[in-house]
């Protein structure tokens, strides 16, 4: 007689069904793939979030890299996305968030006349890790009127 207990759960718009011998994501593009590790499983939703969109979309550590990013930020690149001496407060501010819940951050554009607004939030991947920020561009150039954080 087994005595497993089948999880299930959504994760950025996806769920992930506890299987005999790991985890599978729905959807997948391989209905029969199945994940070894509940993280590996949370990633491979956290690269899909991110290139669902046609703005810039990617994943920030806690150590400031771009870990992930989609095609539109390709286009920009890593620094044109978020800009280094950004990085750090961008993090920062997903730490206290909840499942969910959003942040807004303000980069200046070159001419300092206009921002592009992020959109931020806190998820945990990889408990070895700790949380890692998703960010992406969700509006075009907006006036600017100071690089002042933003939170909703």
């Amino acid at each position: 007689m087994s005595h497993s207990i089948n999880i299930l759960f959504g994760f950025l718009g996806g769920t992930i069904l506890s299987v005999e011998g790991g985890y599978k994501v729905l959807p997948h593009p391989l209905p029969e793939r199945v994940f070894h590790r509940l993280a590996d499983a949370k990633w491979f939703l956290a690269l899909r979030w991110c290139e669902q969109f046609s703005t810039p979309a990617g994943i920030l550590t806690n150590v400031g890299q771009i870990s992930f990013h989609n095609e539109s930020a390709l286009t920009l690149g890593a620094d044109g996305f978020i800009p280094p001496d950004h990085r750090s407060t961008i993090f920062k501010l997903c730490l206290p968030l909840k499942p969910l819940e959003k942040a807004f951050y303000g980069i200046p554009v070159t001419d300092g006349v206009f921002c592009r607004s992020m959109e931020i939030q806190g998820v945990e991947i990889d408990p070895r890790y700790g949380k890692v920020a998703l960010v992406r561009e969700c509006r075009p150039k907006q006036s600017f009127v100071s690089p002042t954080t933003l939170s909703v």
